[in-house]
């Protein structure tokens, strides 16, 4: 078989290169000439087809229900705690707006792979010990540069951890069990790498606050990687709905109850306004004047409900529902 690549002479591949170049010969006749190549980075993952970040505020409005009562048990004071939209980003893009000193710890949460941070501002920390000692909350907003935190406020910032895993592992429980253990702590975020820079990053960020004048965040950073294995799970969740089935069972049970429950009712043909004098001083056969209304009135439990007619129905009286009453103003 002739080798392909000597089907041309030099001499022959020379004109056909001259003669492209001249224009005689037709070039980019090819199949699919006008397709364009779009660029594609392999190394910054695309966000928008995993984890479902609207699954993740979920779990973060349950944490942030329970986060708040066990904070109110321990500090025994009602935090503030709001939560902002999750976000997903580059890890360094992170890293770039924290500014050191800071309460940075390393943790564990089972099944999830890898580990996340928990990060707490000082003030909140500050704010805490303040609280748990019976303050009213005020402190420091930042950790002065050089300074660690004490053996106290290492312990307040121990306490707060136990809270806030038992409030996650509650939040995370419809989803699946997880649990959190404590790996490490930090004061600057960059000895504590959960990723590479150019990975991605979902960031929850909860707002503290303990007291009028002290603000401070806590961030749960988890790695991408982490939550995309159980992207299906958490899809799931949002389409089923959060807490459906319990709802629907707390909704029958409560109907079943409020239909049980019995009210007065009573039906009011006219009223007459007297005095009490005029009252005492009628004696029987005395004839009361008042001018009938076009139906009478149906209360239940004292509130106006329906407009009747005034019947009978064998040998009890009856009123017949003609219609609803508007609520009064």
């Amino acid at each position: 078989m002739a080798d392909p690549t000597n089907l041309l002479s030099a001499e022959e591949l020379d004109a056909l290169s001259a003669g492209i170049e001249d224009g005689s010969i037709e070039s980019d006749t090819g199949i699919n000439t006008a397709a364009a190549a779009l660029k594609h980075d392999l190394t910054n993952e695309d966000s928008s087809l995993g984890v479902n970040v609207s699954a993740v505020d979920m779990i973060n409005e349950r944490f942030v229900r329970q986060f708040r009562h066990g904070l109110l048990e321990v500090l025994r004071t009602t935090p503030k705690i709001s939560m902002a939209n999750v976000k997903i980003i580059k890890y360094q893009d992170y890293m770039k707006d924290l500014s050191p000193p800071l309460a940075v710890n390393t943790v564990r949460l089972e099944p999830l792979q890898g580990t996340s941070l928990v990060i707490i501002d000082p003030a909140v920390v500050f704010a805490s010990l303040d609280n748990f000692f019976g303050g009213f909350g005020r402190g420091m907003n930042a950790l002065p540069p050089g300074r660690s935190f004490t053996p106290t406020e290492t312990s307040i910032i121990g306490i707060m951890l136990n809270v806030f895993f038992g409030a996650l592992q509650e939040a995370w429980a419809p989803v699946m069990p997880i649990k959190c253990e404590h790996v490490s702590s930090e004061v600057n975020p960059a000895f504590a790498q959960i990723a590479d820079g150019n990975d991605l990053v979902i960031v929850s960020r909860f707002e503290s606050e303990l007291s009028h004048d002290v603000k401070g965040n806590i961030d749960l950073v988890y790695p991408y990687s982490s939550l995309k294995p159980i992207r299906e799970a958490l899809a799931s969740r949002v389409q089923t709905g959060d807490d459906d089935t319990g709802d629907q069972k707390w909704s029958t049970e409560l109907h079943a109850a409020a239909a049980d429950a019995e009210v007065p009712v009573r039906v009011t043909l006219a009223e007459v306004e007297t005095t009490l004098s005029k009252f005492n001083a009628m004696a029987e056969g005395d004839v009361l004047y008042l001018k009938k209304a076009d139906y009478a009135r149906m209360f239940v439990n004292e509130i106006p409900v329906f407009e009747a007619d005034i019947g009978s129905s064998g040998p009890q009286m009856a009123a017949k529902i003609v219609r609803a009453m508007e609520p009064e103003e």
